[in-house]
């Protein structure tokens, strides 16, 4: 799993998923930080059209059109079904670069669709986007990234590596074999905590944790780290990460969270990333 995120509330987010070579937003400064690794993104996956979180998508398409980078790649873009303000900014954005030099793809994604994100020979990784509630004029979406993968029926899982070997010439691997998915990567966006069947059993939980103490929450369109915590206790997750902190707890992030550790007895690794630092995860 190798991630860069920054996430400063209210100014900008972005995540880059390098496995994949995809962005999950593109807020103010992406192309900045990521320079010529703006050249390897495939694809791009918008939560929801506030500015902070699509304000780098002018810099990115700009940047691959005009640096001295490979031209021939291609960039797809995807946002929520309905995001009237993504698309609007994906139009201008088009308007004033009517010159590019790549194949650029802009598509609505809805729930209950996916993108294959790598594919090699029967095993692949999908990502599909879920609905989150943030604010009513905005479609808003998080994103689950799948591995489909193949293990034994549960008639064969004791026999010895011969005899599976043997049952694979006799009658092919199809026939002794099923198909499962395995969650390994979950992304809230902007959102109160996300439905619990949305995270479940996810290898890591990347949740925004706007107020690192609920008191200081007005309104009911982000999450408390103590919710976040409640969620990824129930989910099973294997890993947290905690972005979109707001700057107001920068000097006291690692003591807050500390304390909502202990107070939530969560057992899993608790990362977060700090609203002026860039967060890596190899």
């Amino acid at each position: 799993m190798k991630l860069m995120i920054s996430s400063k509330a209210l100014y900008s987010t972005w995540m880059y998923y390098s496995p994949d070579r995809m962005l999950i937003d593109c807020g103010e400064g992406a192309s900045t930080y990521l320079g010529n690794k703006s050249f390897a993104v495939k694809r791009v996956f918008i939560t929801h059209g506030h500015a902070d979180h699509i304000a780098g998508l002018w810099g990115l398409v700009n940047t691959r059109n005009n640096a001295m980078g490979d031209k021939e790649k291609s960039l797809e873009i995807y946002y929520p079904k309905g995001g009237k303000s993504v698309e609007e900014f994906i139009n201008f954005i088009i308007k004033v670069n009517s010159d590019l030099k790549y194949n650029l793809s802009i598509r609505a994604l809805d729930v209950g669709e996916e993108v294959i994100l790598h594919r090699t020979g029967s095993a692949q990784r999908v990502i599909r986007p879920f609905r989150t509630h943030h604010t009513m004029s905005e479609v808003s979406f998080g994103y689950n990234v799948y591995e489909k993968r193949k293990h034994l029926k549960p008639q064969y899982q004791n026999l010895c590596q011969d005899e599976i070997l043997k049952l694979v010439r006799n009658v092919g691997r199809d026939e002794i074999t099923v198909e499962y998915e395995h969650k390994i990567l979950t992304v809230s966006g902007d959102s109160i905590p996300i439905k619990l069947e949305n995270a479940l059993d996810t290898d890591l939980l990347a949740h925004e944790a706007t107020f690192l103490n609920k008191n200081d929450r007005k309104g009911n369109n982000h999450s408390s780290i103590d919710e976040v915590l409640e969620l990824a206790k129930s989910a099973r997750a294997k890993a947290v990460i905690l972005y979109h902190i707001s700057t107001r707890y920068e000097r006291r992030i690692k003591r807050l969270v500390n304390k909502a550790m202990e107070e939530t007895e969560i057992d899993v690794p608790i990362m977060y990333v700090h609203p002026s630092k860039i967060f890596t995860l190899n």
